[in-house]
């Protein structure tokens, strides 16, 4: 089993989206008994919390359901449980850095390392601004889960 922790500040706009693009993505594939998917939030802001509305919105008109998530802070156990930890931006990465344990500081990452293509390092919180930002969000997640699927596939799922 494969695990995936996407990782944003509050865990109701980006990684739930990431979450949940990549479930639908993984489950269209054959693939949910084979790798697991969870998101978090390095801040204690929303816990408890559904995706925000504009975000699940969003990702409904894209066939995507995020209703059942609920939003959680990261625990320093999903170092050890998880196999790519990965955050949709550069603070949120050095927040993951400062409370990993060093024999896991490997698997933290930037998710949209995976989509060069796409010309952005980051995925940029939509929390303030408009409609288009979760748009744009939705667009980057997808393309940079396509190719983390590969990845996954290609690293740990053949042979």
């Amino acid at each position: 089993m494969v695990k995936v922790l996407f990782v944003c500040m509050g865990n109701i706009c980006r990684s739930p989206t990431a979450h949940g693009v990549f479930r639908a993505m993984v489950e269209s594939e054959g693939l949910a008994g084979q790798i697991e998917i969870d998101s978090a939030g390095t801040h204690a802001y929303h816990v408890g919390s559904a995706p925000d509305k504009r975000a699940a919105a969003t990702a409904k008109t894209r066939g995507v359901d995020l209703s059942d998530l609920v939003a959680r802070r990261v625990d320093v156990a999903d170092f050890e449980l998880f196999d790519y930890v990965l955050a949709m931006d550069q603070e949120n990465f050095l927040a993951l850095s400062e409370i990993c344990p060093r024999e896991h500081l490997e698997k933290i990452q930037l998710f949209m390392d995976f989509a060069p293509e796409m010309r952005t390092r980051e995925v940029p919180d939509p929390y303030y601004g408009g409609p288009s930002g979760f748009e744009r969000v939705f667009d980057l997640v997808e393309t940079a889960s396509r190719a983390l699927l590969n990845d996954i596939r290609r690293r740990h799922l053949s042979g």
